[in-house]
């Protein structure tokens, strides 16, 4: 009989096999989108840092109450203090966990993992690519030389050290990471799900391919015909993609190359708020910026039209058509 481990991600990848890929239109609104995140799944989000956060989904997430979140990305940054903030989250992997680089480590982990009421591990950088990669592949794990000599690795019982059979090298066996859902915010797709991204694609393509669902938001979806002017620029493809959600300005005030840069007059204002006070400054911007708006509109509203604006011509100054 096979290990248990083993047994469920034979599971895992039946489970995979079984969806549905067809050629279909998957646009619907963020809220229905959303709604495919469940209490108690493992979430996988894209982009890195402060760059293509899917903001617009874990906005919805929060507003819809979910719970017991376990997520993971490369690097978090204020989404991960949203996450853990509101509740929505309990668990977050990550190979830096930090407001961004401007403001440092985050005082809102820093708070929760301290008191013990979440959980957070951390990986390297390069460990937390191959664990999607692996999980994309189809393998329940993946020898790598990541975090060998480092004291990362001694923070994770789940990495097991081996022996080349080939070589006789010392390698680290570290398991796959296949999220129930994947969060991924793109410069455009078409109505199929047919992603492109400019710039830095991070971990986003072995994300795509490890989840069992992907849901995009995009700056804006255009046509299939557009896609397939430039098919070397599609980087997710539509048999990996379950949901579509057109959302302009989907990862403010966070960036999206090539559309806007951070609003950094708001992130200064929200890293104030909260690091004074992890709790009641949390609960605050909640109120104000998650809760409070009826829709991702008037979020941005929110924010200010000139914060928008200012982003959008820094954004579009460094980037070349």
């Amino acid at each position: 009989m096979l290990p248990a481990q083993l047994e469920s991600y034979d599971q895992l990848r039946k489970n995979m096999a079984m969806r549905d890929r067809s050629l279909r239109e998957k646009v619907m609104t963020l809220s229905e989108a959303a709604s495919f995140v469940q209490d108690g799944m493992k979430v996988g989000i894209g982009g890195s840092t402060m760059s293509r956060t899917p903001m617009a989904l874990i906005w919805e997430v929060i507003r819809q109450k979910r719970k017991n979140l376990s997520c993971s990305r490369c690097i978090i940054s204020t989404d991960g203090d949203l996450l853990f903030g509101s509740g929505a989250a309990d668990h977050i992997m990550s190979s830096w966990f930090a407001q961004g680089i401007l403001w440092g480590l985050s005082k809102v982990l820093r708070h929760h993992v301290e008191r013990g009421d979440k959980r957070y591990d951390e990986w390297s950088h390069l460990a937390m690519g191959m664990r999607y990669r692996a999980g994309a592949m189809g393998i329940p794990y993946i020898p790598t030389r990541a975090m060998l000599g480092s004291n990362v690795m001694t923070q994770r019982p789940e990495a097991l050290e081996s022996e080349c059979p080939f070589t006789k090298e010392k390698l680290l066996l570290i398991p796959a990471l296949n999220p129930d859902v994947a969060l991924i915010h793109v410069q455009r797709c078409d109505a199929f799900g047919n992603a492109q991204m400019d710039g830095l694609q991070f971990m986003d393509i072995e994300l795509a391919l490890a989840a069992n669902r992907v849901i995009l938001t995009t700056e804006r979806i255009v046509s299939n015909d557009q896609i397939r002017r430039a098919p070397d620029q599609t980087k997710i493809p539509f048999f990996c993609v379950d949901a579509v959600v057109e959302v302009p300005y989907g990862s403010a005030p966070h960036e999206c190359y090539g559309h806007y840069e951070p609003m950094l007059d708001h992130m200064d204002m929200y890293v104030k708020q909260v690091n004074a006070d992890p709790i009641g400054g949390m609960r605050a911007y909640l109120d104000e910026y998650v809760y409070g708006p009826a829709s991702w509109t008037e979020y941005l509203d929110r924010i200010g039209l000139a914060s928008l604006l200012d982003a959008t011509q820094k954004g579009r100054s460094i980037h070349n058509d």
